[in-house]
Formats: structure tokens, C-alpha cells, sequence
């Protein structure tokens, strides 16, 4: 008969292989999800003797489908790329009807994406059934098809009545609904709040135990060609949005590779960052790269000149956002210390970490410099090594006593990981088989 291994959502497969590794998964989870599973595959009465560690044989990958959300979209599965697979599904299914009817005017009532989302909204994976049924009677039929019997099942599209092969009314849904990348069909189901709790799961054990595979070709974390290079003006930036991911965004760290800067910033300060943009996109390197400015006259200046390069679609540049904190900023200049807007004049990224922490005087900027170009006056933040070095000592438990006011840095981070998800999305990435 084989092993199957499977990608599982809450005890339904998505997709499978019989027999060797298939489709590799290792991607969308980390080194800390590899732990024992309970297995379907496993008789616990008959195969397992008392002496015996069922361990080996329950090795796998499982996480809640919650902390899986933005690590799909780092792999480019964001909602705007799976209503583009699903409107794509829809033309195919139309054509194909179109073919087998030999009627090119024959209209079909498929539900627009809109649609499908609210129908996958409108049923919760724990509000359905997933009693294992056997039989292929009707009754049999009847319970799996369960409250389904009465949707009108023809508006979605690849739906085919005579090739049912579910075994229970969650199975059932899954089966409607799964027409997509699973990826895809995973990034939707993230969106419904009752479906976060449910695990996600990859378990290679029985194969592996079985011989047709081995535990090394199961890897976590995302591979290489996955990750983006985050390249910034200077170490400070590295070391600070380094700390940030590992405090406030673990679950996705994997996917974010840094210039090293244990010695010294090869590129250091904007000139330098521009011109190491503009050499990659002119040896047409295909690693995908995030160059960041801070959010000062300098860092202006040096994204405008970076947009005006034809940089390819694995390669994009932000600014540190914008904060409206930031436009009443206590900054000191030749008329003395007064409130002023400091984006895009002064706010590097030390002005994005608790201000308030460590003892110092009240936080300012002092204006240094003006830039002819732009018309702006460039400045720095006082005590912003001080600053960067309270942040750097903080630690989850820190944070969870609520004493470091995160909220600009994790504005940062957002930014950071949406212009990611971009730059993924826009990659070609080819359908996975879904084997079913």
C-alpha cells in the first residue's frame, strides 16, 4: 500500500505523497515545530509494543495556523496574489466548461472572489463535522455532504458532484474550497478568526520509518532563495532592527538575512547604500533585497536617487515611516529649542525606540545641517547611542512587564515585512502540485 505524508489543517490533508518526500513544506515552519504528533498511521494497539518509543514514528511539523499568516506572505502568498489565482481558476474553469459543452456563449454563475471568502468566513473549521465515514451509501453520502446540501455547490468553481472523495463534512469543505495553491487556501482560512487556534501540520515519521525517505531531507526554516538582504545605512540600523525581529517578530525571523557588520558596515551611510543598490541591479543579482533609509533629509535624498534606478522586481527601497508623533519634536537650532516636524528632516531610526527609558534629559534633536537640494535641514537625535543601548538590553520578559514603549519600532517592522511581502509576491512562483 505505501506511506503517505501530508500537509494537514485541522486533521484534513491539503495536499500528499505517496512513497517519497513530494512537495517540500519545510519553509512555512521553524526548527521549533519539529516535535512528536500523534499519527492516523500509527495503530497504537497493534503496531507499538509496550517496550517500544512511538517517538521516531510521530516525528513532524506542527503550528497554529495563527503564527502562519505573515510567514505566507513572506513566501508571496498576500491576499491581492490569491484573488489573482482565484480569478485565474475561474477563467480556466469557464474555458473548460466552455470546451467540454462545445459552447463558447455558455455562462456560468461561479462566485466572484469576494464571494468564496465570505463562504470560507461563513464556516469555521471547528463548526464542522470531522467524524470519520466509511460508507459510500446515500445516508453515508448524506452526512458527509452535511449542511453543503443545501449551497448551490455549482458556483464554485472546479466543483465536480461524481468526484467526491471526502470522508467527513470538514473534509467535505476542505475539498470545495482547496482549488487553490494550498498555500493559498491556508492564507484564507488565517483569515477567519475561529480558524487560528487549529494546527497545521507536515508529519514525516511513518515515512521516514518506513524507508522512503530520510529525517535530513525534512528542513526548517526559509531557505535561502526565500530570505531577503535587509541593507540599511549603518550598523546601528542592523543591530537594532536584528534585536526588534528577535523580540517582537520570532516567528518570522528566519526570512531576514543582514549586511555583516561585526567589523565594520561595508556600505556604510547613503551614498555608499545607493551605489551598492545600483551595482546589484547592474549584475542583475536575484537575491531578494530591502534597501532601508532612515527618515531624515539625508535618507530623502538618498531614496529619491535610489528611485530613479530601474531596479528589478526583487529589489525595492523604503524610507523608515512616517509618525505623527514625530511632526511636534522638541529640536534645538540657532532660533532655540522648539516643536518641529523632524520626518524626513531627523528622525533616523534611534528616534523609533523609547525615548523615555534610561535617565537621560528630555529627548531632542539638534539641527546640523542644511541640504540645498531638498531645502531641508538635516538633524540628530542627542543620547542616540544611549538610546540604542537600553534597547538593545531588552529582553521578551522585559517587554512583557510593560516598561519599553514598542510601538514605533514595531511601525518599522510592519513596514518592513509589508515591503517584503511585495517584493515575494511579484516573484514567479510555480503551482505546487496538490497531488489529490
Amino acid at each position: 500500500m505505501g506511506t503517505e505524508i501530508t500537509l494537514d489543517v485541522a486533521g484534513v490533508s491539503l495536499t500528499y505523497s505517496k512513497n517519497h518526500r513530494g512537495v517540500d513544506h519545510g519553509s512555512i515552519f521553524q526548527e521549533k515545530d519539529r516535535k512528536a504528533i500523534k499519527s492516523q498511521q500509527i495503530n497504537y494497539d497493534c503496531d507499538i509494543d509496550e517496550s517500544e518509543d512511538p517517538t521516531p514514528l510521530e516525528m513532524g511539523f506542527t503550528r497554529p495556523l495563527k503564527s502562519l499568516a505573515t510567514r505566507l506572505e513572506l513566501l508571496g502568498f498576500n491576499l491581492d496574489r490569491v484573488q489573482r489565482e482565484y480569478e485565474k481558476v475561474v477563467k480556466d474553469w469557464i474555458e473548460e466548461q466552455q470546451s467540454f459543452f462545445d459552447n463558447d456563449e455558455l455562462v456560468l454563475d461561479l462566485m466572484s472572489f469576494s464571494e468564496f471568502c465570505a463562504f470560507i468566513h461563513a464556516h469555521p473549521l471547528s463548526d464542522l463535522d470531522n467524524t470519520f465515514i466509511s460508507g459510500f451509501d446515500e445516508a453515508s453520502t448524506k452526512k458527509i455532504v452535511g449542511r453543503f446540501d443545501e449551497i448551490n455547490l455549482e458556483r464554485i468553481p472546479c466543483y465536480k458532484s461524481y468526484d467526491a472523495s471526502a470522508y467527513s463534512e470538514r473534509g467535505f469543505f476542505l475539498d470545495l474550497v482547496n482549488i487553490l495553491h494550498p498555500y493559498s487556501t491556508l492564507r484564507l482560512l488565517s483569515e477567519v478568526v475561529a480558524n487560528l487556534d487549529v494546527s497545521v501540520e507536515w508529519q514525516y515519521g511513518p515515512l521516514v520509518e518506513a524507508g522512503w525517505s530520510t529525517e535530513g531531507e525534512f528542513v526548517a526554516n526559509a531557505q535561502r532563495t526565500e530570505t531577503f538582504l535587509i541593507a540599511t545605512e549603518g550598523s546601528s540600523d542592523v543591530h537594532i532592527l536584528k534585536h526588534a525581529l528577535e523580540l517582537l517578530e520570532p516567528d518570522v525571523i528566519d526570512f531576514f538575512r543582514f549586511i555583516d557588520v561585526s567589523e565594520s558596515h561595508p556600505f556604510s551611510g547613503t551614498g555608499n547604500l545607493v551605489k551598492f543598490a545600483e551595482g546589484l541591479a547592474k549584475i542583475d543579482v536575484q537575491n531578494q533585497v530591502l534597501f532601508v533609509f532612515d527618515n531624515d533629509a539625508e535618507g530623502l535624498d538618498a531614496y529619491n536617487r535610489l528611485s530613479r534606478l530601474a531596479l528589478p522586481v526583487n529589489m525595492r527601497g523604503i524610507m523608515l515611516p512616517e509618525i505623527e508623533t514625530f511632526r511636534q519634536f522638541p529640536a534645538e537650532g540657532p532660533e532655540g529649542l522648539r516643536n518641529s516636524d523632524i520626518n524626513r528632516r531627523a528622525a533616523a531610526i534611534e528616534c523609533y525606540l523609547d525615548l523615555e527609558v534610561g535617565g537621560y534629559p528630555p529627548a531632542k534633536v539638534r539641527w546640523s545641517s542644511y541640504k540645498k537640494s531638498l531645502e531641508l535641514y538635516q538633524g540628530a537625535l542627542e543620547y542616540k547611542d544611549s538610546y540604542s543601548k537600553e534597547f538593545l538590553k531588552q529582553t521578551p520578559e522585559t517587554l512583557a512587564q510593560g516598561g519599553y514603549n514598542v510601538s514605533k519600532i514595531e511601525a518599522i517592522l510592519g513596514l518592513l515585512i509589508a515591503e517584503c511581502t511585495a517584493i515575494a509576491a511579484c516573484q514567479n512562483y510555480p503551482y505546487l502540485s496538490q497531488h489529490r
